[in-house]
């Protein structure tokens, strides 16, 4: 049987034998209930080598694809009218004008209604803190709509990373690359901290420092990485990837000392872009070439560490060691968990950086953001590291945000998750705010 057989009419039953479907006994479940699992590691690796098969020719008609996704009512519905489809996506300002946010305010994904009632349903569960209930309940959708509104997969995808579920996660994001003829999405470790936010809230909130890099990466970054490891910089520092098209040792030995400082000091480091990078970097290592130099590895080791990647990091370790005749380096995760983000670049201007968790009395946060606000013509909120918040506090936000917005400021959250963005759109902040999500 095929990994899209729960895709199948209700009425044809499985051949004896066969693989559970998704959601087969959903009521009976002692946990997140998944597509099905497969027997062996041996099997897994073939189902994603099948799905990364695909890539090659999905690249060629991309641009065709995602013409075709964008036109759809969020992104499964009936097609919508030229009208409908345009509102859907926030307005972008002329590349001549003097635009509130530059160059990265572009469509990624931005927020448009679904008409699954489970998105609503799933929303309000991941804000009162019951993840499993609100994965069953994306799960008995993709059931029940036969996999056609994408928006329940992201939210999906996005709650497995915020429990911490890697397994899961891969497990579908193949019956997801199948079923859209695209590249399976990556996992990526965005867990909230258990603190409490009332305790640590701002601790790594506000406006922080950004480095960009493009390009090949050598030693001419040694001066851009000395600015963000000075002692009087942020807690919080974000690194942008996605314009590196290369590197070199040395470059990968600089970058690496700095990642490596900034993590043992305790500094929590944004990545974006990260998957980028480590594209760059696997083509320079060679099992068995002890002669190159670890650099790249210990780079690639490390971005694998900070975006909470066990499973990859592990099989790389392996092969480090097979190379080089050392020890495997463990994984350690680090104190303050950096996020992995599929982002677009940093707009001109300072944004404000939200924390991981915020739930409950968030009066503290919100007079940041004021203070903020009082200093920027525009309001921008990254949330790549917002992990999840809850009702109570999601409601005083959406409450100040409005108001910004009513007031004539332009207001945008960045980067978001596609719970969070259910439940600040369910909210009825949608109209007057700026909601993008990050992609898949």
């Amino acid at each position: 049987m095929g990994i899209f057989s729960f895709l199948k009419k209700k009425d044809e039953a499985p051949a004896t034998g066969t693989a559970p479907s998704i959601l087969a006994d959903p009521a009976g479940s002692h946990g997140p209930a998944t597509r099905m699992s497969l027997d062996t590691e041996t099997e897994r690796e073939r189902q994603r080598e099948i799905a990364r098969a695909t890539a090659a020719k999905i690249d060629e008609i991309e641009l065709a694809m995602t013409s075709d996704i964008f036109a759809d009512d969020a992104w499964g519905g009936p097609r919508a009218p030229a009208a409908a489809s345009a509102a859907a996506i926030a307005p972008l300002p002329p590349d001549d004008a003097e635009p509130a946010f530059a160059a990265d305010d572009q469509p990624e994904a931005a927020v448009a209604a679904s008409n699954a009632p489970a998105v609503d349903e799933a929303a309000i569960m991941y804000a009162n803190d019951q993840l499993d209930v609100a994965t069953l309940v994306l799960l008995a959708s993709l059931q029940e709509t036969g996999g056609a509104d994408r928006l329940t997969w992201w939210m999906l995808f996005d709650l497995y990373q915020v429990m911490g579920l890697e397994n899961e996660f891969e497990s579908i994001a193949i019956d997801y690359a199948s079923h859209f003829e695209t590249s399976p999405p990556a996992y990526q470790a965005l867990a909230a901290p258990a603190a409490s936010a009332s305790a640590s809230a701002l601790q790594f909130s506000g406006t922080s420092p950004t480095l960009s890099l493009s390009g090949r990466l050598d030693e001419t970054i040694a001066a851009r990485l000395a600015r963000v490891l000075a002692p009087s910089s942020s807690p919080l520092v974000r690194f942008e990837f996605q314009a590196v098209s290369g590197a070199s040792p040395q470059g990968c030995a600089l970058l690496l000392h700095a990642l490596q400082t900034l993590r043992k000091g305790g500094r929590e480091l944004v990545l974006a872009g990260a998957a980028e990078l480590v594209a760059v970097l696997r083509p320079m290592l060679v099992i068995g070439d002890r002669g190159a130099s670890p650099a790249p590895w210990l780079l690639l080791l490390e971005l694998l560490l900070l975006s909470g990647r066990e499973k990859d990091f592990e099989e790389t370790a392996m092969d480090y060691c097979v190379t080089f005749e050392v020890s495997p380096p463990s994984f350690e995760a680090p104190a303050h968990a950096a996020v992995s983000v599929r982002a677009a670049p940093t707009p001109a201007g300072d944004r404000f950086v939200l924390p991981a968790l915020i739930r409950g009395d968030s009066a503290a946060l919100l007079h940041a953001i004021a203070l903020h606000a009082a200093r920027h013509p525009a309001l921008v909120l990254d949330c790549s590291r917002l992990a999840r918040i809850d009702y109570a506090a999601a409601n005083a936000l959406a409450a100040q945000l409005r108001t910004l917005a009513e007031d004539g400021r332009e207001v945008a959250l960045r980067d978001l998750n596609h719970l969070a963005a259910a439940l600040l759109r369910l909210l009825g902040i949608g109209a007057q705010v700026r909601l993008h999500t990050h992609k898949y």
